[in-house]
């Protein structure tokens, strides 16, 4: 266990941060398997913008690695072209 004050706070901030990530990442995950499912190329187009912003902002922050959000956003504008 942490004895100094400053890793007791340490501890704490990394908790929170942890779970604040982790709730970004599952949000992410869940509206990209969503829109995976999409059979309408109309609505699509329109939430393809809102997701490639959510995956930027998560690489950004570093939640994510820029390669793979990369990939994501390759394969969901692949899908939208194949639709």
């Amino acid at each position: 266990m942490a004895n100094h004050k400053s890793a007791i706070k340490r501890i704490r901030t990394n908790q929170k941060k942890r779970m604040a990530n982790r709730y970004y990442s599952k949000t992410m995950r869940n509206s990209v398997k969503k829109f995976r499912n999409l059979e309408d190329k109309t609505q699509a187009q329109e939430k393809l913008p809102q997701i490639v912003s959510l995956i930027d902002n998560l690489a950004k922050k570093g939640i994510i690695h820029k390669n793979k959000a990369a990939n994501l956003k390759s394969k969901l504008m692949l899908k939208v072209n194949a639709l």
